[in-house]
């Protein structure tokens, strides 16, 4: 299991842009999404602590920590935080999560195609920021194995 954050005002993955360099066409990703991008491939790749890449199946939950907008009253801002408001804003949690699996290919896993499940949340929270957690697919269920095992050979 692996589990990192990333610090920040969450972004959503940019629709790529079309631009002319002489006489083609090229498409590139918006700075700003690059830019996020490396922001979590850098708090993976400290998580993994040099580790092999993550094989198989996996199972993801992003907890998604939107910034609590300064102009609301200090009513309303508490009512976020306490979760009685949940943000309905961009950017779309689906987007966010798209930035993050690109983010992390070829460094938590080997491509985003290995996520099998997945749980998100998008909330208000003090420190904006996304918690990435990934496990393997059967991960407790093998680790209790172990344990029944163990206590079978004592």
């Amino acid at each position: 299991m692996i589990t990192f954050t990333v610090p920040g005002q969450p972004v959503g993955k940019g629709r790529p842009r079309i631009g002319k360099v002489g006489q083609h066409a090229r498409m590139f990703t918006p700075a700003k999404t690059v830019n996020y991008e490396g922001l979590v491939a850098h708090a993976a790749s400290i998580a993994m602590a040099g580790r092999a890449l993550l094989e198989g199946a996996m199972d993801v939950h992003l907890l998604i920590n939107c910034q609590v907008p300064a102009s609301w009253s200090r009513k309303k801002q508490q009512q976020a935080l306490a979760g009685a408001i949940r943000p309905t804003t961009k950017p779309d949690i689906d987007n966010i999560e798209k930035a993050v699996y690109d983010a992390i290919n070829g460094v938590v896993w080997k491509d985003d195609v290995q996520v099998v499940d997945v749980v998100k949340t998008k909330r208000y929270a003090a420190a904006p920021g996304v918690i990435v957690t990934i496990k393997p697919v059967g991960e407790q269920e093998q680790l209790a194995e172990q344990g029944d095992l163990l206590g079978a050979l004592a």
